[in-house]
């Protein structure tokens, strides 16, 4: 598919690239997708959680009551979790939520989500630009000249630049990456891909493997 080339202006600058239909026209497997935002999610997350059981609560472990004849149940410990303030049963422990997926599924998914965003027409190439110094106002000159102020964007570098990345940082609704940092969720969570021409050989090479 032929996608036109806009300046930072906004502009048509008269050129047009030739997107591969092999990354960005295929049929979106969703199963693929599923799993791939599904590792992700599961990756940010830090399984530090915990509560203490019956061996761990500070407690005397002195029979509290006899066995027998108080016509209520046993008991031998304040720390029983039938008490308040006692163990709780079976609790969470600290514990890791990753789990592996081979490449093959990951770049499926990745082409996946790469056609699904083409299918809606929410994918704007760019042509390479770059700012003097950090500067947020002059970066939010060029969401508004995309038409993208007020929508959640992801802009895909061909390699890192320091000055775009800084300039954008303290905007919530824009992201920039580089091509090896794309993840299937984070163009899935976008409204729109911004995918600057140097990005675009990069990423249909690592695709296309």
């Amino acid at each position: 598919m032929e996608v036109k080339v806009l300046d930072f202006n906004g502009k048509d600058t008269g050129r047009k690239v030739q997107l591969s239909d092999s990354v960005f026209a295929i049929e979106p497997n969703n199963h693929a997708v599923y799993l791939d935002v599904k590792q992700y999610l599961a990756n940010q997350r830090q399984g530090t959680h915990k509560a203490k059981e019956r061996a761990e609560v500070t407690g005397s472990t002195r029979k509290i009551k006899k066995q027998k004849g108080t016509g209520t149940a046993r008991a031998g410990s304040v720390k029983n979790p039938l008490f308040k303030g006692g163990g709780t049963v079976f609790g969470p422990r600290p514990r890791s939520y990753s789990f592996k997926l081979n490449k093959n599924l990951k770049r499926l998914a990745r082409k996946s989500a790469f056609s699904i965003k083409a299918k809606e027409s929410n994918i704007v190439v760019l042509e390479d630009f770059n700012f003097e110094v950090p500067n947020t106002k002059n970066f939010i000159n060029v969401l508004k000249a995309l038409g993208l102020e007020n929508k959640k964007s992801l802009f895909v570098l061909g390699e890192s630049n320091k000055n775009v990345y800084l300039s954008s940082r303290n905007l919530k609704a824009s992201n920039v990456v580089t091509s090896s940092e794309l993840s299937t969720y984070a163009i899935l969570n976008a409204n729109n891909l911004v995918l600057l021409e140097g990005s675009l050989e990069l990423i249909e090479e690592n695709l296309s493997k």
